[in-house]
């Protein structure tokens, strides 16, 4: 479970977030949705340990990050645009980030890039990726190692309706296998289409929608 208390960010004069809640249980998607520069990503960075916020709590399964851990505990995550080695497949690249943790295997890297569409086999470098093709990898690093707690910016950019509409399937099944899920986008249909909870975000303040 996520769990955001009163959470205030300040950077020099400006205030980024102003006295956040924010509660996102196992089994649930929630989505926050705003115009870029409302604070959204910034909110996920502080959720993630990131960056530490001037003041509030933030709890994750009950640990507070920045106190007890520093950053969020078996989690996927993509914040802004997924970064990949560019001359590397996509396989690849999801192959050296397998091997920090060796939690999974080729198979697995295998199953996970078929789930969102991406051919394991092709040998065409992340460089040569349409934006749609870069979102599907970021959601397979994002999920491949099983996460209980899933944090996404922007999933449904670059993607077509198809694409859309095959994220939206994913995030459900991650969801009815008891992930917590917390989705941020500047797309009220996709918030609203998805999401068990929607929060508003507005020159860094949120209100449940």
């Amino acid at each position: 479970m996520i769990e955001v208390q009163k959470v205030s960010l300040q950077i020099k004069k400006a205030k980024i977030l102003e006295n956040v809640d924010f509660t996102c249980q196992k089994g649930q998607i929630c989505g926050v949705v705003g115009r870029n520069g409302s604070g959204k990503t910034m909110l996920m960075k502080c959720i993630c340990g990131f960056v530490k916020p001037t003041s509030g709590e933030i709890q994750v399964d009950g640990q507070v990050i920045g106190k007890d851990i520093d950053f969020i505990p078996n989690a996927g995550i993509i914040i802004e645009t997924p970064g990949f080695i560019p001359n590397y497949s996509g396989y690849k690249n999801l192959q050296l980030l397998a091997s920090i943790q060796n939690r999974i295997d080729k198979t697995r890297i295998r199953e996970v890039m078929q789930m969102v569409g991406l051919d394991p086999d092709m040998k065409r470098s992340v460089k040569k990726y349409s934006l749609g093709m870069r979102q599907r990898l970021g959601l397979a690093q994002a999920i491949m190692e099983d996460p209980s707690v899933l944090v996404l910016d922007e999933p449904f950019n670059g993607l077509d309706k198809e694409g859309v509409v095959e994220m939206r399937q994913y995030l459900l099944q991650l969801k009815d296998a008891g992930k917590a899920i917390m989705v941020c986008s500047h797309s009220s249909e996709d918030i609203a289409v998805l999401c068990d909870r929607v929060y508003e975000m507005e020159h860094g303040k949120l209100t449940p929608k």
